[in-house]
This record gives C-alpha cells, sequence and structure tokens, in this order.
C-alpha cells in the first residue's frame, strides 16, 4: 500500500494512526501541500480532488480519511475500530464525525487561505481557527462527559475510529494556540492514546520534510 499524504495535514495523521494501529507496512509518498505539490498534473491524475490523504492499494485509489479508516478496518478486522453494538458503533461515528464534518472543514488550509483573499488579515484567520475548534470541542467534551462509561479512551479500552480523528485535532488546536484547558476529558483521552506508539510514531514531527530524507519509506508501526 502506498499512502500519499502530507506531515501537518490532520486528515492525512488520521490514516497513518489506524495503519499503525492494524500494524499494516506502507510506502509514504509525501505531497507538500505547502509547496502546491497537490495541484501538480501527476498527482491530480492520481486524485482528481488534490487532497491528501490519498491511499493506493492495488488497483484501489482510496480518498477521504474515514472511507480509508473504514476500508482498512473491514479488510483488516483486529483490532477493530468500531464496536460490535449498534449504539456503541454509532456513538463512535458520531464523535468522529463530530470533528470530520463540524470542525475540519471550517479550518483547513484552503479554507483558511480563502479567507485572507477575502480580506481577513492573518490575525483574524487565528481568531476564526481558534473560535470553531473550541466551539466544536467543547461539543466532543460534553459528549464525552455524558457518556456514563469510564473510559480511558473515546470508547471503552482501546483505541477506535473517534481517536484516529481526536488526536490530530488537537495536534493542529495546540498548534493554533487554541484554549484546550476547559476540555478535561479531550485531554485526558489525548494524553492516553499518546502513549500507544501508533499515535506517537505516526505524528507529524515523525514526517516533517526536514527530516524526512533519514525517515525509511517504508513504515510499519
Amino acid at each position: 500500500m502506498q499512502l500519499y499524504h502530507y506531515y501537518r495535514s490532520s486528515a492525512s495523521y488520521r490514516v497513518r494512526i489506524a495503519l499503525a494501529l492494524k500494524g499494516l507496512a506502507w510506502e509514504s509518498m509525501p505531497v507538500h501541500l505547502g509547496n502546491g505539490e497537490h495541484r501538480g498534473a501527476s498527482y491530480a491524475a492520481l486524485s482528481p480532488s488534490q487532497t491528501v490523504p490519498l491511499l493506493v492499494d492495488g488497483p484501489h485509489h482510496l480518498s477521504q480519511s474515514l472511507a480509508i479508516i473504514e476500508y482498512l478496518d473491514e479488510l483488516h478486522r483486529y483490532p477493530p475500530l468500531l464496536p460490535n453494538d449498534p449504539a456503541a458503533r454509532a456513538f463512535v461515528r458520531e464523535l468522529a464525525l463530530d470533528i470530520a464534518c463540524e470542525i475540519h472543514p471550517l479550518n483547513n488550509t484552503r479554507v483558511i487561505t480563502y479567507l485572507g483573499t477575502l480580506g481577513l488579515s492573518s490575525e483574524s484567520r487565528d481568531t476564526w481557527y481558534r473560535h470553531w475548534t473550541e466551539n466544536g470541542l467543547q461539543v466532543v467534551e460534553h459528549k464525552l462527559r455524558r457518556d456514563t462509561r469510564d473510559s480511558r479512551f473515546c470508547f471503552g479500552d482501546s483505541p477506535t475510529l473517534a481517536d484516529c480523528l481526536l488526536v490530530p485535532q488537537i495536534f493542529n488546536a495546540k498548534r493554533m494556540n487554541c484554549d484546550v484547558a476547559p476540555f478535561t476529558k479531550v485531554r485526558g483521552v489525548f494524553d492516553a492514546c499518546m502513549e500507544l506508539p501508533a499515535f506517537a510514531k505516526t505524528q507529524p514531527s515523525a514526517f516533517d520534510p526536514a527530516s524526512l530524507a533519514q525517515t525509511p519509506s517504508t513504515s510499519k508501526t
């Protein structure tokens, strides 16, 4: 498998986590969004949306991080990233979608860049970013608190799809100086996840282009 990804992309980090949790080998194919590599003709031929991540698995070219993660989960059942119980599975998906659909789309690179073309200053764009991220994390925090299970992770005692999404979002929130102090449940889940190699070894710093030349092109975690 080949994963086209950008080191700082939260959607890419989600998939790197899932691959690591499953113990799957994959070839790292960096696409530097800051340099506009995603808009090049060669990448556009692979990914019509010109976004990352893109997973190439034989004849299959899969984009959208949630679709990729569920594809991996269905092909490689252990460890499962979605619970068997329908209500529990819906709860995990709900948390994941709260991040993927309510927080991330308002704050991804192309949206922030477009706000600049409308005349918003860098400071105003940072304020926009923090507002929507903190607002969205407040919702996730509330749902985690409402759940009566004393879970170490978003659901239960092992990582799920929801954790694959939460951790990258917190990384970006911290990078953008969002106030995450009030979100004690969220921070607790983040800390528990970062104790696991699958989360720690796939974080953005491990794929920073500055050190990429020293990183093996084939990763297995």
